[in-house]
Order: structure tokens, then sequence, then C-alpha cells
């Protein structure tokens, strides 16, 4: 180990690390979890929360936009300290994501809801999007 220190508040430790078969450096971050979070998918299936799966989607939803890392970030990592239950659908955490993007930036939240959407038709996905204009939303 090269280095350590705290990250995000005090709430993860931020280790700077060395290979040692290749030389090549890393950051791992570890965070204490008490009782892992548990998303009911669609089909009925638990997997347990992937806080890092969730902000690998939001980067693709964000990429390129005036979005910052730190934010993406807080956020993904937000439901498991404010859930409250040990378990969660995965349709409430996509009503959460829209929600912060819709709040962020316009252009990331409607890359994400037409993938998030399923929309069966262009204009249903045109639709959505007048709905956003006529509501105001000019952010991004």
């Amino acid at each position: 180990m090269i280095n350590s220190r705290p990250s995000d508040e005090g709430a993860a430790i931020r280790r700077r690390r060395e290979c040692v078969a290749c030389s090549r450096r890393f950051t791992t971050y570890e965070r204490a979890q008490f009782e892992a979070l548990l998303v009911r998918k669609r089909s009925g299936r638990l997997e347990a929360f992937n806080p890092d799966k969730l902000l690998d989607k939001l980067r693709i939803a964000c990429n390129k936009r005036p979005v910052g890392e730190k934010q993406l970030r807080e956020f993904a990592y937000s439901f498991e300290d404010e859930t409250g239950t040990p378990e969660i659908a995965s349709e409430e955490i996509g009503r959460r994501v829209l929600q912060f993007l819709q709040d962020t930036d316009s252009v990331s939240y409607i890359r994400f809801l037409s993938v998030y959407g399923d929309f069966e038709s262009v204009g249903r996905f045109i639709e959505e999007i007048k709905q956003l204009e006529d509501k105001g939303e000019t952010k991004g």
C-alpha cells in the first residue's frame, strides 16, 4: 500500500495501492457495510445492491455533460444509507435516478429515460421530451 486516507467525508477509506506483479497503481475504497441492501428485480429475484453498477449507468447518461463525478458518486452510494430497509425494488431505484437526473441535467435525464423508459415508439419518446419542455425544464 502506498497511501491511505479518509474519503467521502469520513464514510470511506481511500487507499492507493501498487500491484506487486506489474507495478501498476490503482485506488480502492473501503466502506463499512452493516447489512447488504437487496434489490428486488422485476422478475422477483433478489440481488445485492451494487452502487458501482449504478454509478456506471449514471456516468453513461451524464457523459460529456456538466455533472460532476462527486455528485454522481454521492447519489449512487446514498441508497445504502437512505433506504432504511433491507430491500428496495428496482423500479424505485429507477424512479429516484430519473428524479435526480431531471433535477440535475435534462439531457442526462432524457438519455437515461430512453433506456429505462422502454418506449414502444419514437412518438411516445417525443411526447416525453415535450412534457419536459412544457414543465420548463431547461437545465442542460
